[in-house]
C-alpha cells in the first residue's frame, strides 16, 4: 500500500484537457499542490456527480495553488464525449486502459477491472500528503479534499472538522 510522505509514483498517460488531446506527466504539476483522483468510469451514475464537483470547485483549488487531474479507465474520445456532455470539464480527463496508473498508485480493483473512488493529494515535492480511497457505490467527498489541501497548507495541527481561521496547534511535519 502507498504510503504518506512517500514519492507519488509517476505517471505518463494521454488525456483530454479543453478538448486539446496530449500526453500528461507528474512531472509537469510539480511544484504546485495536485488533487490526484481515480474514478470508475464515465457515463455513470455517480462520477458524474464528481466531476461537476470538482469542477465547480476548481476556482477554489487555483487560489490554493492547486492543480486537478482525474483518471479512469476509458479511452480519450469518451472523456471527449463526456465532457462535452457535462457543458465543459476545465482540468485534464486522464485515460488509463492498461490500468497502468492505477495499478502503480494501488487503487485497482482487479474482480471489476476498475479503479476505486481514489484521492491522492500530492504536496508541490511530489510526495503523498494524504489519501483516501472509497467503495464503488459511495461518492467522495470534494467538501473535504478543499478543506485537507487548506489544512496541509498551513502546515500547523490541525483538529477535526478544522477550517481556515479555525485555530491551529504549533507547528508539526508537512504532511
Amino acid at each position: 500500500m502507498l504510503r504518506l510522505n512517500q514519492e507519488a509514483p509517476s505517471f505518463s498517460l494521454e488525456g483530454v484537457q479543453g478538448g486539446r488531446v496530449r500526453r500528461f506527466s507528474l512531472a509537469e504539476f510539480r511544484r504546485r499542490w495536485l488533487v490526484l483522483f481515480f474514478y470508475p468510469a464515465d457515463f455513470t451514475f455517480v462520477c458524474p456527480t464528481e466531476v461537476r464537483t470538482f469542477q465547480k470547485r476548481l476556482p477554489d483549488l487555483a487560489a490554493m495553488d492547486a492543480m486537478v487531474v482525474a483518471v479512469s479507465p476509458d479511452d480519450v474520445a469518451t472523456h471527449e464525449q463526456w465532457a462535452r456532455e457535462l457543458g465543459g470539464i476545465d482540468f485534464p480527463l486522464l485515460s488509463d486502459p492498461a490500468r497502468e496508473g492505477c495499478r502503480a498508485y494501488e487503487v485497482l480493483d482487479e474482480q471489476e477491472d476498475r479503479p476505486y473512488r481514489a484521492t491522492f493529494v500530492i504536496s508541490p515535492d511530489g510526495r503523498i500528503a494524504w489519501l483516501t480511497v472509497s467503495p464503488m457505490n459511495v461518492g467522495r467527498s470534494v467538501e473535504e479534499t478543499l478543506r485537507v489541501v487548506q489544512a496541509l497548507q498551513t502546515g500547523r495541527l490541525c483538529p477535526a472538522d478544522w477550517h481556515p481561521g479555525d485555530p491551529t496547534g504549533a507547528p508539526e511535519l508537512r504532511y
